[in-house]
């Protein structure tokens, strides 16, 4: 057992807009993703805007096995203020995205409204316990495009896209 890292197990979704009943101003967590440039490793800021509480964790994501992105490694450092202020200098090449939490038919979904250069992305991801778990699900209708394993969709490559670049990589999609 691998102490040092967590695997996640994921697939993901375009979605056009957030399904009923959430709107967005429904309750949500904003996030802001720094990303360390030639590295495996983020900065990440969460804030609840509910309670105006900042948590700030610096990780390292990869595939378990190359070209596969539904099964990830990650780890995490979570830092106190102090400790964050020493990594500010990596702040700005950054994504911004609103994150929802769904339950439907009895799984929960994450969607995350990308905010800023991305304005108009919207991605629904859905953690499982296992692969077997991944293979045997059915997207639900709102589920318009899987980009799992496309990585144009993964935020280290996002943060350097726009809005125009995500349309034109869609355009290449087929429906589910």
């Amino acid at each position: 057992m691998d102490k040092t890292h967590k695997t996640e197990f994921q697939r993901t979704f375009l979605v056009e807009s957030l399904p009923e009943p959430l709107t967005r101003a429904s309750s949500h967590i904003q996030i802001f993703d720094n990303y360390i440039a030639n590295t495996r490793i983020r900065l990440r800021s969460i804030r609840d805007p509910q309670t105006r509480a900042w948590t700030r964790i610096l990780q390292q994501r990869f595939p378990q096995a190359e070209n596969d992105l539904a099964v990830l490694k990650i780890a995490e450092i979570y830092l106190d203020d102090a400790e964050y202020d020493r990594f500010k200098l990596f702040e700005g090449c950054e994504i911004r995205k609103n994150r929802y939490a769904h339950e439907f038919d009895s799984k929960m979904f994450a969607f995350d409204v990308y905010i800023g250069e991305l304005w108009g992305l919207n991605i629904s991801k859905i953690e499982f316990e296992n692969i077997e778990a991944s293979c045997k699900f059915e997207p639900p209708p709102f589920l318009i495009f899987e980009v799992t394993n496309n990585a144009f969709f993964s935020g280290e490559h996002l943060v350097s896209k726009t809005f125009a670049d995500v349309r034109a990589e869609a355009g290449k999609l087929k429906t589910l």
